[in-house]
């Protein structure tokens, strides 16, 4: 009998084993590009977000997500390898040859980087990359590694990027055109995340057919501009007509939500809502090109009253909206105000929640794998920024919103410093997230660690390229 009981009792655990290999966690990673802090629906935004504000209301809502810098390529870097970007000197987006060496910025990432995606490939998940990419090919810089040489499976991207790739109209295109290296085709720019999603799509079947977990980017060019609505989507929002930009911006969200909220069914229809992590975050601030400015015209997207936009270190050019769902597991409907969470977590978050092995390299994100859970929580780490090495980096078109070229959070502390030990500023973003009043001289303490800290983070950060 005990026999019995003991060959029924292993047998029934090499079953459960099997069962859990067979349900592994899938994770899709969704990086909307140049979108504000407001801007979805769930996040009080005019914008119709209908399918990402279902997404929100089954999972979590966090309203202290950050991004790793105000600008797309380090953002990216700061997602593919769960370090500060300036580890590996992208503090800029990537650009010409010659933008790059005056800038000493690299001209791609590093492969001997850390990459989320070969961590999941080698974890023997099937992994692809669908959208825009910039970390490295376009421009005049061809030989750059493909997204493939990261660890994905399969690539599809844009002008940013190398590899098989859909073209919009513009000179960027046809500049990356002649570089080659991959089948191309030309798009208009309207249809490309609906591109990204089909691709994606056929991904996750082939996936599940092969009985593989899949771990993916979803990376649309929206809502960067120049933005090319469909034209039933704008009528839509013809009450903004006076204000162009933003008429533009509001449909391209819309559209945008409609092709993802494909995904999303996708999942649920699979069966695999279960089984599945969905995050949604933006890769930085809205835009800020001073043009907008210039024309008289409202700059489009919305930062909640946050001070600063894209390019600038002020919240409103790093903190993002960021959601997540796991049906069963996270908990549905919440919103979590206290933990501040970070794309460099996700890295390492995303490994602990799925059970991969890291790598054994120093993360500057850190697990927060219970705060995902639903178990808020206080993070270990600081968040440190570095952008704005020189005159010649791009700032937002107000003089309000230029921040100095440095910036830390540590606890509710928010302090910000040029590299020069100029123009000092110290918030308490518990009482005050617009940035408004800078307490410096009343905490000198606070303001001399900070600093302190920050500028030997600074000065110890590579820069031989």
């Amino acid at each position: 009998m005990t026999n019995r009981r003991t060959f029924l009792a292993a047998t029934l655990a090499a079953a459960a084993t099997a069962q859990a290999a067979g349900r592994r966690l899938n994770i899709i990673q969704i990086l909307i590009d140049d979108m504000g802090y407001a801007d979805l629906g769930c996040y009080g935004g005019p914008a119709a977000t209908p399918n990402i504000d279902r997404l929100a209301s089954e999972g979590i809502r966090f309203t202290q997500g950050y991004v790793a810098s105000p600008v797309c390529s380090p953002s990216r870097v700061g997602i593919t390898t769960g370090q500060f970007p300036s580890r590996h000197q992208i503090y800029s987006y990537l650009d010409t040859r010659e933008a790059q060496r005056k800038h000493g910025i690299r001209n791609w990432l590093d492969l001997k980087a850390p990459s989320v995606a070969r961590t999941f490939h080698d974890a023997g998940y099937a992994t692809g990359h669908f959208g825009k990419w910039h970390m490295g090919g376009g421009r005049d810089v061809g030989e750059a590694p493909l997204p493939t040489e990261y660890g994905f499976d399969e690539s599809y991207t844009s002008f940013e990027g190398l590899g098989d790739r859909a073209l919009p109209p513009g000179r960027l295109s046809d500049q990356n055109e002649k570089l080659g290296r991959g089948n191309i085709t030309r798009a208009a720019q309207r249809d490309l995340t609906g591109i990204y999603v089909d691709r994606t799509l056929a991904f996750m079947k082939k996936a599940v057919a092969a009985g593989k977990p899949f771990y993916i980017h979803l990376w649309p060019n929206e809502v960067h501009d120049a933005y090319d609505p469909q034209p039933e989507m704008m009528r839509k929002y013809e009450k903004y007509a006076q204000e162009k930009y933003v008429q533009q911006y509001y449909a391209t969200i819309e559209d945008m939500d409609r092709q993802l909220g494909r995904v999303f069914r996708a999942v649920d229809e699979m069966g695999l809502a279960d089984q599945t992590l969905i995050v949604v975050l933006s890769d930085n601030g809205p835009t800020a090109w001073p043009r907008y400015y210039n024309e008289k015209r409202e700059a489009p997207g919305s930062t909640g009253g946050l001070r600063g936009r894209k390019w600038s270190l002020y919240e409103g050019g790093v903190r993002i909206p960021f959601l997540a769902r796991w049906k069963g597991r996270i908990p549905a409907g919440r919103t979590d105000g206290q933990s501040v969470v970070c794309s460099l977590d996700l890295f390492p978050t995303c490994c602990k929640l799925a059970g991969v092995s890291t790598p054994k390299v120093k993360f500057d994100g850190e697990d927060r794998s219970g705060v995902f859970l639903g178990k808020a929580s206080a993070r270990t780490r600081d968040i440190l920024w570095d952008y704005g090495r020189d005159s010649d980096y791009q700032k937002p078109g107000i003089p309000h919103d230029q921040s100095p070229n440095l910036a830390i959070r540590s606890g509710n502390w928010k302090l910000l410093i040029n590299d020069d030990a100029s123009k000092l500023e110290l918030y308490d973003l518990a009482k005050d997230r617009a940035e408004s009043t800078n307490v410096a001289s009343q905490h000198p303490d606070v303001a001399k660690r900070l600093s302190q800290r920050l500028l030997e983070w600074r000065r110890a950060l590579p820069t031989d390229i």
